[in-house]
């Protein structure tokens, strides 16, 4: 089933927003005064149609957020199961924290380990990659466990965030020992070390960064990277409205995968500041 959603209805409708084992997903909001959200998911055209990716979007009142993406472990026993459970522990954890005066970060960490625990204690032995980022007014800050990916740059293409996989591929990426087209083709690209599931599960935290004005910021799962380049995606997501961006880069990504590349499961959560935020902080940066 296929969702969309007028840009003109505000997100804060939402409060929090779980997707999970769905064929195919798109929705575009408008964030109030935030920006624009958009979330996409689609299962492997290769696949029997059980999509083992899951997404996330919690809005928590007062300019803070949470968006999340999980890709359950392929091949592995209840992986589908796993990003789900993992996201729903996540934001149970982080609501039910922040409700209680806790700080965001805090109940990050706090729900992912949760998240962990929930994961061993189905006995499947299933796990999942789990990426995430909180958003406090203009700033964020990314958290990931595995190979889903976040990354943030800006209106001219500029790099500013970009979260290392967590495999022995993707650390060769990482010290230039690989290019990242060879990492594309490597044989042992989908060998991950870290998932949650794991009991030596650890998270990867960056640090915060501040959003401008038509900086974009983009949770994957590996279904995008495994088949584009960074600056393909970079290049067509700095450019015109997100919605059609994202558009681009499904139809392009859909195209390597039935022609030589990866087919796989395919998840994306795009956000971009929007003017009327950036106003907003401009009038009370000359008031204060």
């Amino acid at each position: 089933m296929v969702y969309h959603q007028n840009p003109e209805e505000a997100l804060n409708t939402m409060d929090a927003h779980l997707f999970g084992r769905e064929a195919k997903l798109r929705r575009h909001f408008v964030w109030d005064e935030r920006g624009e959200l958009v979330v996409h998911t689609t299962c492997s055209p290769a696949g029997s149609g059980l999509n083992e990716d899951s997404l996330l979007v919690l809005d928590l009142g007062q300019g803070r957020g949470l968006f999340a993406v999980a890709d359950g472990v392929g091949g592995h026993p209840g992986g589908e199961q796993a990003s789900k459970l993992a996201l729903e522990v996540l934001r149970d954890s982080v609501q039910e924290r922040t409700q209680a005066g806790g700080s965001l970060r805090e109940a990050l960490l706090t729900g992912f380990d949760a998240a962990n625990a929930a994961v061993l204690e189905l006995g499947t032995g299933g796990g999942t990659t789990l990426a995430a980022i909180e958003i406090d007014k203009q700033r964020i800050r990314a958290y990931h466990v595995g190979d889903s990916s976040v990354l943030a740059f800006g209106g001219l293409g500029k790099i500013k965030l970009e979260t290392i996989s967590h495999s022995p591929v993707g650390y060769a990426l990482e010290a230039g020992l690989i290019s990242e087209a060879a990492a594309r083709v490597h044989e042992d690209r989908h060998v991950v070390f870290n998932i949650v599931g794991d009991a030596d599960m650890h998270i990867g935290i960056s640090p915060p960064l501040s959003l401008n004005f038509r900086d974009t910021v983009l949770l994957a799962s590996d279904g995008l990277f495994d088949n584009l380049a960074v600056d393909q995606v970079v290049e067509e997501l700095r450019k015109g409205s997100l919605g059609a961006a994202i558009e681009n880069v499904v139809v392009a990504c859909q195209a390597k995968m039935a022609s030589g590349g990866h087919p796989d499961d395919l998840t994306l959560i795009a956000f971009r500041p929007s003017t009327i935020g950036k106003r907003r902080a401009s009038r009370a940066k000359q008031s204060g």
